[in-house]
């Protein structure tokens, strides 16, 4: 027997929190096949497409992916990554570090959520900012490369490479002000910036799934030109394509 956990959007589909397999189910790949046949009628579409599948707590890309061999007593739990048509989460890798970035609804933002989320992944590096401050992928990429940079060289900018990356998001060394203005904020959502082993990483997105919104759908660019009073004389004047981003980063990358 197999039991499979829904988490997020995939309880809607099947109307239920979790269900227990007893057919013969050699793989990961059989069990989504079997799943879509036995969704019920009239509830939102499962065609087995953008998923993370954990197996007892083990994100399936890290085993072998659809071709997973089940046994009895696996537990499987079953997120979907894709939420109103746009991803909900964005994940890369900067010097073998695993960083997964969420998006956050409004809702959560408050320093007890955080805080609470600390407490249950101590061995996860987590920080919020505010939505509104970060881009898209890329500038939330370089800043972060800046402050696991300067973690290896033992130069961040305070004692825990959280308030490092909350100083340089911000642009600057004053950490009342960092959490003034690029911290958590009940009227915006925000971004979770996590850092750690994938399989840590895989339990935080089961844990917060059902707080996720689609991540990087609106341009703050006017914003942040805006608040670090960026003109248009001074973008024109740098030549790349992505100019905000990377005066941002210039200037992330001198504080001191």
């Amino acid at each position: 027997m197999i039991t499979v956990n829904f988490i997020g959007g995939a309880r809607k589909s099947f109307q239920t929190d979790s269900l227990e397999i007893t057919q013969n189910i050699d793989t990961i790949s059989e069990m989504i096949s079997h799943l879509i046949s036995k969704k019920p009628e009239n509830t939102p579409d499962f065609d087995g497409k953008n998923l993370l599948i954990a197996v007892n707590g083990v994100d399936s890309s890290a085993l072998a992916g659809n071709n997973t061999h089940l046994n009895s007593g696996d537990v499987v739990n079953i997120i979907p990554i894709i939420h109103g048509g746009s991803k909900t989460n964005v994940t890369f890798t900067i010097k073998n570090n695993q960083i997964q970035l969420f998006e956050i609804k409004k809702s959560c933002a408050n320093k007890e959520y955080l805080v609470s989320l600390r407490k249950k992944f101590p061995k996860l590096y987590l920080q919020a900012i505010s939505s509104k401050f970060i881009l898209d992928r890329e500038h939330a990429k370089k800043i972060i490369t800046i402050s696991i940079t300067q973690k290896s060289n033992d130069q961040l900018l305070s004692d825990k490479i959280e308030t490092d990356l909350l100083l340089r998001f911000s642009n600057t060394t004053q950490i009342k002000d960092a959490i003034k203005n690029v911290g958590l904020s009940e009227s915006e959502n925000f971004i979770l910036i996590s850092i750690g082993a994938k399989s840590h990483l895989t339990k935080l997105n089961e844990s917060i799934s059902d707080d996720q919104d689609a991540i990087f759908t609106k341009n703050h660019s006017n914003f942040i030109k805006k608040y670090f009073k960026i003109s248009n004389q001074t973008l024109n004047s740098i030549e790349s394509k992505t100019p905000i981003v990377d005066l941002l980063v210039e200037k992330a990358s001198i504080l001191i």
